[in-house]
């Protein structure tokens, strides 16, 4: 049984998607949740709702990860309501595909500048109050686009493999002090994303993936929670593949 009870955790783009589905399996464990949300505040408000339906605390924090400073409000916002940071959930991601010989350098500033700064600036931002606690949790959320490359995504392939790098350096640095990092690894899983696809590529996808299906956003959260957990206290610098067996590595 994962117990996160009197934890608390920051999960970075939590209003929707992958990330409101961590934030709310957390706070099921037990754990206080605070998230940043870039502009979607209905979203937001819902997700916090959720989470205090389960009779934890919820703080939504509009804040956009790509800026240092908006990250360091963040944690200190986090710091202040909830006294410690147990837990850091990286989620925080946006796309913006095309062709390397059509991309723009803006597109592909932005996913870099989003995906792997924002998760590096967040981990800064947090490491110090880790370290005094002696503890922590860092995941970080990263894909198969980053382990495999995908077409049309250089940028948030790129991203994605750079934020395993970041894993594992985070989890060779900060391991002495009893602080793992992991990354988790979806495949292909049905979000507000994905739901619009064209169902030729569904299907191909689909076939792509041993399991022969999507992934759901619960099943991403739940390789997330157990990474948060005590269960998981002798696992760092791990990437979990949750894919339907999409990579074998």
């Amino acid at each position: 049984m994962i117990d996160l009870s009197g934890k608390s955790a920051v999960v970075t783009g939590g209003s929707r998607g992958i990330g409101r589905a961590i934030a709310i399996r957390l706070a099921t464990q037990g754990a206080d949740v605070a998230f940043s949300y870039r502009g979607n505040e209905t979203a937001a408000k819902e997700t916090a709702a959720a989470i205090e339906a389960l009779g934890r605390r919820a703080l939504p924090v509009q804040a956009d990860v790509s800026d240092p400073a908006a990250a360091d409000t963040l944690v200190k916002t986090a710091l202040e309501a909830f006294g410690k940071i147990d837990i850091l959930v990286n989620n925080a991601g946006v796309t913006r595909d095309d062709l390397i010989m059509r991309m723009s350098l803006d597109d592909w500033r932005t996913v870099l500048e989003t995906n792997l700064f924002g998760a590096f600036y967040v981990t800064k931002a947090v490491t110090r109050p880790m370290l005094k606690a002696k503890g922590g949790r860092i995941v970080n959320i990263t894909s198969v686009s980053g382990q495999a490359g995908q077409t049309g995504q250089a940028n948030y392939s790129s991203a994605k493999a750079g934020l395993i790098g970041l894993t594992k350096a985070t989890a060779r640095e900060l391991a002495s002090r009893g602080i793992t990092c992991n990354a988790v690894a979806p495949g292909f899983v049905l979000t507000e994303l994905t739901q619009d696809l064209p169902e030729n590529l569904m299907k191909q996808l689909t076939e792509a993936t041993p399991l022969a299906r999507f992934g759901t956003t619960q099943e991403i959260a739940a390789a997330v929670a157990f990474l948060a957990s005590d269960e998981a206290a002798f696992i760092t610098g791990q990437v979990l593949g949750v894919d339907g067996g999409l990579v074998m590595q």
